[in-house]
């Protein structure tokens, strides 16, 4: 279960409509939405700051959040749109949605290696490459993994790792429909060297 779900911290906005908006921003808010859950619409606004910081970190769209309003039950909540200002590109609005704990989200999960010590190719001095440090999968918003682990117990140079090699959390689904690559094992650049020398050798003796 994932034990470290980020705050993002609000207030709650009185008022409606433009007037109220342009006001909030105005005092270095940004104003925002949010719904669904089954409950009454809530208009909030979060500090400017704060959101920018937020959104330069990367990934705020894929990111639940514990979204904490002062007067109202904590909620996890997801963003489900950023306006922004047509020439500044800096955000005007947010829109957030409620989530129940059976709800299905796409969030970034981070990729845990185990067992290097127990890799031949490791010990080799063969390279972990990683190219994928985080997957998308598709979870329940109540039952989210904190990580998902690579076994490399085993691992020779020249292994590929695939998310077929991971065994993913009951009800977690990758959001990309293939086998694709997670890491690799490649050779050391000495070894590579040696490879080639040789074979350059034998194509001298041919």
């Amino acid at each position: 279960m994932a034990g470290e779900i980020p705050d993002l911290i609000a207030e709650a906005r009185t008022g409606t409509g433009k007037g109220a908006a342009r006001q909030a921003r105005r005092n270095g808010m940004v104003p925002g939405i949010v719904y669904g859950g089954g409950v009454d619409p809530l208009s909030i606004q979060i500090p400017f700051n704060v959101l920018l910081k937020r959104l330069k970190k990367g990934r705020f769209l894929s990111t639940l959040f514990n979204l904490k309003v002062e007067g109202h039950d904590d909620v996890r909540v997801i963003c489900r749109g950023v306006q922004r200002d047509v020439i500044k590109d800096l955000p005007t609005h947010v829109d957030l949605m409620r989530l129940r704990r059976t709800s299905r989200v796409a969030l970034f999960i981070p990729v845990e290696f185990v067992n290097q010590e127990k890799s031949p190719g490791l010990k080799r001095g063969g390279v972990l490459t990683v190219v994928r440090p985080e997957v998308e999968l598709v979870v329940t918003a109540g039952d989210i993994p904190d990580h998902i682990t690579i076994d490399l117990d085993g691992r020779n140079i020249g292994d590929v790792l695939h998310i077929s090699d991971v065994v993913l959390p009951e009800g977690a689904k990758p959001t990309i429909d293939r086998d694709f690559v997670i890491a690799n094992i490649s050779a050391p650049s000495g070894l590579v060297s040696a490879d080639a020398a040789e074979a350059a050798e034998a194509a001298d003796e041919a």
